[in-house]
């Protein structure tokens, strides 16, 4: 029996952790018949490293979504090895720590910016440098941090994860034409590299130890995985600008 990503070919960015979302998507992907290609920066030899655990070989390229040069070469690079895509997943975020841990209401412009960019703008620039790629249409899948609410800790990346949802939307709405569907997984908190760079991740965290309907477990990015896999298959061939809750519920529930 296929997988339901036979034949299909995905970029994915953001494996820098086994215990990543990104690491087990682009696991899952390979295990559903997919072709990957990953972009990792600013140690492409770190992924290169954990890429080694995954299904079959993957190959790595750098890829700085600030970097218009970058930005510029990469539908060559990824056309060389995988001649298009079908799929393109964002899982890219970074702020300053100024930008974290209670400072919000001192953290400066510049640190603002480099989180919108490196966080929210991408996702516009990583999918355009990718478009020439995508002729038969295809799927960009982001990760998010349901910005619907002001959680402890995590600062300017509540507004930078805000403004990427927006971005995904408006997106949704100028790529429909072209077949290019443009979706969000919205997950609960995982115990990545992303998480640890938050000062006092384990206060937010431990708001699902209470809330969430369903059991969550920090230590298993599998179900996220899973659903941004769901959304790169032709499951989903008619949504999009849609954002879908792996979170156990908790987006669901009061306190």
């Amino acid at each position: 029996m296929s997988g339901i990503l036979e034949g299909k070919r995905v970029l994915i960015t953001g494996v820098l952790m086994e215990s990543s979302i990104a690491f087990h998507t682009a696991r899952l992907a390979q295990e559903q018949g997919a072709e990957i290609i990953l972009t990792a920066f600013p140690r492409p030899t770190l992924t290169e490293r954990i890429a080694r655990k995954l299904p079959k070989p993957a190959k790595v390229i750098e890829l700085d979504v600030t970097n218009e040069e970058h930005l510029g070469r990469l539908a060559d690079v990824v056309g060389e090895e995988l001649g298009g895509l079908d799929g393109v997943v964002h899982s890219i975020g970074f702020a300053p720590q100024d930008a974290l841990g209670g400072n919000f209401l001192n953290t400066p412009f510049e640190s603002v910016s480099t989180a919108m960019h490196v966080s929210a703008f991408s996702l516009k620039s990583l999918t355009m440098a990718c478009l020439p790629l995508m002729q038969s249409g295809g799927s960009v899948v982001g990760l998010t941090f349901d910005a619907q609410y002001a959680w402890p800790q995590y600062d300017w990346m509540g507004p930078a994860k805000a403004a990427l949802e927006a971005t995904s939307r408006y997106m949704a709405r100028d790529l429909g034409k072209q077949n290019i569907r443009c979706n969000l997984i919205s997950a609960g908190p995982i115990g990545s590299m992303a998480a640890k760079s938050i000062p006092g991740f384990g206060e937010l965290a431990s708001v699902w130890d209470t809330r969430a309907p369903l059991e969550w477990d920090l230590k298993d990015p599998e179900p996220a995985g899973r659903g941004v896999v769901a959304l790169l298959s032709d499951w989903f061939p008619k949504t999009t600008g849609e954002i879908v809750h792996v979170d156990g519920g908790l987006h669901a529930v009061g306190a």
